[in-house]
């Protein structure tokens, strides 16, 4: 009897650098339409905490930023959170990435959507993804090399009026936004917020 798969590998294998995770992080938004419930697109594991073979583990190469902009994409491309490093040597930075309730919640949303890239202005792309609850969870990233300003506008969710901004990682209301809200993002990192 055949088992049916319910992810399908869209990508080569990742490497613990930025150019890697970037690389195939940010190339996934044409593959939105195939990602719901029961069919997953995986573009390869987490590439964060302590990460090898037995005796010979090592620290991640990727900075504590992308760390947060590789977690942060995942949960919005509703991957399979694949954990590549040694649970049994997780360290409180990594343990923070794999535990923040509301980040994870961007990824098991029921309704499955995978986020698109709805923006792009020179090196910073903003990623949005439907929610269950009609909110919008948005990824503002910064591939650049210095620190710059993204904006997720409402037009990206189908009008302009008031909205609430919750940033997720540091599990704070940002405030009320209307039209768009704009966030500074530092070199390769990530802002994720959920707009109500």
């Amino acid at each position: 009897q055949m088992e049916s798969a319910e992810m399908e590998r869209t990508t080569a294998d990742i490497e613990d650098t930025w150019t890697s995770m970037a690389t195939i992080g940010f190339s996934q938004t044409n593959q939105a339409a195939y990602a719901g419930p029961g069919r997953w697109n995986d573009p390869d594991m987490l590439v964060i905490g302590k990460l090898g073979w037995g005796p010979r583990l090592r620290p991640t190469r990727l900075t504590p930023n992308e760390q947060y902009s590789h977690v942060s994409l995942w949960c919005l491309l509703a991957a399979p959170l694949l954990i590549g490093c040694d649970l049994a040597q997780l360290d409180d930075f990594t343990r923070g990435l794999l535990a923040n309730d509301e980040v994870i919640e961007v990824n098991q949303d029921p309704l499955g959507h995978q986020a698109t890239r709805t923006a792009k202005q020179g090196q910073t792309e903003v990623w949005a993804k439907a929610m269950e609850d009609g909110s919008h969870a948005v990824g503002l990233f910064n591939r650049g090399e210095i620190p710059a300003p993204a904006t997720y506008t409402w037009a990206d969710e189908g009008g302009a009026s008031a909205r609430s901004v919750r940033d997720l990682w540091r599990q704070q209301d940002v405030g009320s936004f209307t039209n768009s809200f704009t966030a500074e993002v530092p070199r390769h990192g990530c802002v994720l917020v959920r707009v109500r």
